[in-house]
């Protein structure tokens, strides 16, 4: 009887029990690229609760974290913090950057989760929805007496936009027919994850040193995704 080789035979796999690789890429992809939102996309958003588990384990291999929010549904890749370097372990680099925030940018965030934390015990609708003067109207306390109001409406229009590009408010399309409309703004409640109850706790502490702060001085917050 001839040997018959096998080598090149091959088994079908059912495709029940195929690795669910593109999809998989495609939220390590979209999350290493920033939040991810349920509203935003829905089929994607099952996918992150279907994979969740895979998800974590890639990325742990990059020292990330998978930070999943089902209620308010939100989720995203947050860094691990720094190993001791004391016991000789040595800094590695950081895959998701921290970036130190501004004076202003701290302060605008400190007010926008001040008001997530009134509205939220108003117990009314979860969108939190405020407009341009709204946002002017609670930095303007914390500026110099005599600031002038074209100077604050530029400065709030430029933080705005900074905290537009951060991810914690989204720009609102204007209504159909509304005139000359200034500008409303959802403020995002991935907010919540960042700036914390600890940090809403110190709240009043923080806020009387913004309003001692000298006007532009550096905040001391940070963004780590």
């Amino acid at each position: 009887m001839k040997d018959v080789s096998h080598e090149n035979d091959s088994v079908e796999t059912p495709p029940s029990a195929l690795p669910a690789a593109p999809e998989l890429s495609q939220l390590m992809v979209h999350l290493l690229k920033g939040v991810l939102y349920r509203d935003d996309d829905e089929r994607l958003w099952a996918s992150l609760l279907r994979l969740q588990a895979r998800v974590r384990e890639h990325s742990a291999v990059l020292l990330l974290d998978l930070v999943l929010d089902e209620a308010e549904g939100h989720a995203f890749l947050k860094s691990r913090p720094d190993p001791d370097e004391a016991q000789g372990t040595p800094r590695l680099p950081r895959l998701v950057a921290r970036r130190p925030l501004s004076y202003p940018v701290s302060l605008m965030l400190a007010l926008l989760r001040k008001r997530m934390a009134e509205f939220d015990a108003g117990g009314g609708d979860t969108r939190l929805v405020l407009s341009r003067d709204d946002i002017a109207d609670g930095v303007r306390v914390f500026l110099p007496d005599g600031t002038n109001e074209a100077r604050l409406i530029d400065q709030v229009d430029a933080t705005i936009t900074k905290v537009v590009d951060l991810g914690f408010l989204r720009r609102l399309k204007p209504p159909a027919g509304g005139g000359q409309d200034r500008g409303h703004y959802e403020v995002r409640r991935i907010l919540k994850a960042f700036v914390d109850a600890q940090w809403l706790a110190e709240f009043d502490a923080r806020l009387e040193v913004y309003r001692k702060a000298p006007s532009g001085a550096a905040g001391t917050g940070a963004h780590d995704g």
